[in-house]
Parts: structure tokens; sequence; C-alpha cells
């Protein structure tokens, strides 16, 4: 059997980032928002995975996080990929996330041993918050974007990964914790 899989880090809603997604709404731009019970930082997608895997994906996530504390990551600022005149993707930003760019590299390199696909694209920390679905409405949004680009969002302790299994519906995706590695 295959489940749709991806490695992450569960971040908590904070009070700030549900006023962001209240604004984002309101901006009446064609977005599928992320639902807050699901914001999270992937640091790998898997895509459609055997789960005869999951002891040696464990085994490479264990790998990934070695030698690294937990830490307190700040979510702060907001953006656009690949950027504000062409919008695909409204994040919030992460400082003091430096562990999270070691951890992807490491888990992208361990990972490729077991036949998954090598990132083409460099890490960079964010967490998303909704995807943009066309170009109306875009001056609004990148107004909203721009007035919380320096704003902070809030801070989480972060003290493990998970390997999440992803079933898609109409209503949108749910998302259950398949494994957890806790840092040292």
């Amino acid at each position: 059997m295959t489940f749709r899989a991806f490695i992450s880090v569960d971040v908590e809603a904070t009070p700030k980032l549900s006023e962001l997604e209240e604004r984002l709404r309101g901006s009446d731009a064609p977005l599928k928002l992320v639902d807050l019970e699901n914001i999270h930082l992937t640091l790998k997608f898997l895509g459609e995975t055997d789960e005869a895997l999951i002891d040696d994906i464990v085994k490479a996530m264990t790998l990934s996080i070695e030698n690294i504390e937990p830490f307190t990551m700040e979510m702060k600022g907001t953006g656009a990929f690949p950027n504000l005149n062409y919008m695909k993707v409204i994040w919030v930003g992460l400082e003091n996330a430096d562990a999270l760019v070691t951890i992807a590299k490491r888990l992208d390199r361990e990972l490729t041993k077991l036949g998954f696909k090598r990132e083409k694209r460099v890490f960079h920390p964010h967490i998303t918050m909704a995807r943009v679905k066309g170009a109306r409405k875009k001056n609004t949004l990148a107004q909203v974007i721009n007035e919380h680009k320096d704003e902070t969002f809030g801070s989480q302790k972060v003290e493990c990964i998970r390997l999440k299994k992803s079933v898609l519906s109409r209503e949108g995706p749910t998302y259950t914790t398949v494994e957890e590695v806790k840092f040292s």
C-alpha cells in the first residue's frame, strides 16, 4: 500500500496568524487558504510512498536531526513566491530557523538514497498561508502582504519532526501523523 506523505514541523496557529488569514480572506482574491488546523512547515514532500519504507524513512529522519537541540523559531513577516508581481504562494517567514535548513538538507540527502527525488530549489523556511489561484485583486493582496511584512506572528518551540500522511478530499486535505522523531 502507498500513501501521500511529507515530513514536517507542525505549527500551532496563533491569534496573529488567524488575523492574517481573515485579512487574506477579506481581500476577495482567488485564494485557497490553508486551514489553520493544518498549518505546518514542510521539510520534504515525499509524494506517493510505499508503507514498507516507513522504517527507513524514520531512520533518515533520525539522522537528519542528529546533534540538533530543541529551539524556538519566530514567525515573522509575509511575502509571496515567486514574487509580489506573480504570486503563487503567500507565506509567513521564519527567523531563528537555521536548524530547519540543516534538517531539510540532511533529509534530502538521506531520502535520495531511498529513491526519493532530490530537491531542485533551495529550502527557505516558511509557513504557507494560501495558494493564489489567479491574478484578480492582485493589488489588494499585495497591499495586505506589505502591511504585514514586518509583523511578528508569534514563536514556537520546535522539538520534533513528523512523517505525515495526507488524504485529499473536496473539503481539503486531512493530515495525520504516521511517525514522530524527537530532538535529543
